[in-house]
């Protein structure tokens, strides 16, 4: 199930961002987490599996689309359809807006909007790169 992020997570979050490459350094690590935590128009996300917080998706929202800036998931709950699950459930959540990736984003939303879980077969996000 998808969660907004709220700062008595900000340690889990952290840990969840820190899966990306681009994010492992602190200091870039830290002001990542300030911008979520400051611009209402970046919003994080927490994905819960059981009683665990296992994933994060962490969007930027404009007036007629939001772009997916962030997308993490622990290594032990990688390759079961999760990553899949999330963004679905937050296209769900952002509807009408239009999905777009980033480059380090928008090969995963593509394999997405190709291969729909079960669960989820019918509804299809479309996506826009954007730089």
């Amino acid at each position: 199930m998808l969660f907004r992020y709220k700062k008595s997570c900000e340690k889990i979050a952290m840990g969840m961002l820190a899966f990306m490459p681009e994010e492992r350094d602190i200091k870039k690590l830290r002001k990542t987490m300030q911008v979520y935590q400051e611009n209402p128009k970046w919003q994080l996300f927490l994905w819960k599996e059981g009683d665990d917080f296992v994933g994060l998706i962490g969007v930027e929202v404009a007036d007629d689309h939001f772009t997916v800036h962030h997308l993490s998931l622990c290594p032990s709950f990688r390759r079961e359809g999760i990553g899949h699950r999330m963004v679905y459930k937050l296209q769900e959540i952002l509807q009408p807006l239009e999905m777009r990736g980033t480059r380090e984003t928008q090969r995963f939303l593509d394999k997405c909007s190709n291969k729909p879980t079960d669960t989820e077969a019918s509804y299809r996000p479309s996506t826009k790169y954007i730089s």
